[in-house]
């Protein structure tokens, strides 16, 4: 466990882990977290910035975390904003646990509360809603579900693949080998964003965003399981030669026994290290076909659809609170994953240790 300390140890390894941790705690209690459904529009709500939170009444007195019921008013002619109408004869009061809507805790268990909310008739939207005046974080967070366990499901698809022909082209050598190899460097010349968006534009328009993730997850595994089983193949080529190989194969054990009980095992640090710094581009794929609306379609949510809005020049001006979490919820998970692999490959490679 000498390695696990040194992982402990390293800070850059915590923030990375830590970050990662929150992220995929919020969005699998989605519906605890998130306050109000992420499909369900608000009455005069279209494009309302992030609700301020007061904690003095209109008299001045403290009464705590409120908001006010707010609607909007004509659009200014210079500048294209909207006034705001707070009213503040109704503050409601800003509450932990607070009834919302119905849902299915874990997917089995009814439930009507919520992390937070308010007890009244305001609506606290901290990131403000979107152009069809819904809430923006619950949409933030149902919608890293999509973008975070793409990765996670890309990698449980894309790996084995590469393990295996990886260790049956090493194992074998000969013509195995070799066609096995022209295979791989044919999907490797592939440019794989330009692949992902030919296959994804020919995709049916009735697919489900169900269907649509699941197009993406094989299409993206098709094309990344490539590299993996280059560099698997060369590991192989090295541990078929030590003794414990030799001696399971003196026994007269199955080829195919051998690869996977002893020769696969021996590349496990590689795979630790390689899946954590793999599952970033799982979820960058994701984001740029949903981005250029060939990924997760509307209304579903995803990271990448939710940013599709930058394309929008008087959204970045007028409502950037609609752009910048998303992207910035991007960059810090694969910055995440970037760390904690580096991290890995540090602790568990002793050949990073010597350079």
């Amino acid at each position: 466990m000498n390695w696990w300390q040194k992982l402990k140890k390293n800070p850059l390894a915590r923030l990375g882990a830590g970050l990662l941790l929150i992220f995929y705690l919020a969005v699998i209690a989605a519906d605890f977290v998130a306050p109000y459904d992420p499909y369900d529009s608000q009455s005069d709500g279209s494009l309302l910035p992030p609700t301020a939170i007061y904690w003095q009444n209109s008299a001045g007195k403290f009464i705590g975390p409120h908001v006010y019921p707010t609607t909007q008013g004509p659009v200014e002619i210079e500048t294209g904003n909207r006034k705001l109408n707070e009213d503040r004869q109704k503050p409601s009061p800003v509450r932990l646990f607070v009834k919302g809507p119905s849902y299915k805790l874990f997917g089995a268990l009814p439930c009507d509360r919520h992390l937070f909310g308010t007890a009244g008739e305001g609506k606290l939207n901290i990131l403000g809603t979107d152009e069809q005046a819904r809430d923006q974080f619950s949409r933030l967070l149902h919608g890293g579900r999509i973008s975070l366990f793409i990765g996670l499901v890309g990698i449980l698809i894309s790996f084995p693949l590469g393990l295996l022909i990886g260790g049956i082209s090493g194992y074998f050598g000969g013509w195995t080998d070799a066609i096995l190899m022209r295979l791989v460097e044919v999907l490797m010349t592939i440019p794989g964003i330009y692949l992902l968006i030919s296959l994804a534009a020919v995709l049916p328009p009735g697919l489900t965003s169900t269907q649509r993730f699941m197009l993406i997850v094989l299409i993206t595994s098709f094309i990344s399981w490539a590299g993996l089983a280059r560099v698997i193949r060369g590991e192989v080529l090295s541990i078929k030669q030590r003794e414990f190989v030799q001696a399971a194969r003196g026994m007269g054990a199955n080829p195919f026994y051998i690869i996977v009980r002893h020769v696969l095992p021996q590349t496990a640090t590689y795979i630790i290290i390689s899946a954590t710094l793999s599952v970033p581009s799982f979820i960058v794929a994701e984001s740029v076909l949903s981005l250029i609306g060939l990924g997760i379609q509307q209304p579903d949510p995803s990271w990448g659809n939710m940013l599709s809005l930058s394309t929008n020049a008087s959204i970045l001006v007028l409502q950037p609170w609609l752009v910048w979490p998303p992207a910035l919820l991007i960059i810090l998970t694969v910055l995440a994953f970037n760390l904690l692999g580096d991290a890995l490959r540090d602790v568990l490679d002793p050949r990073s240790l010597q350079r």
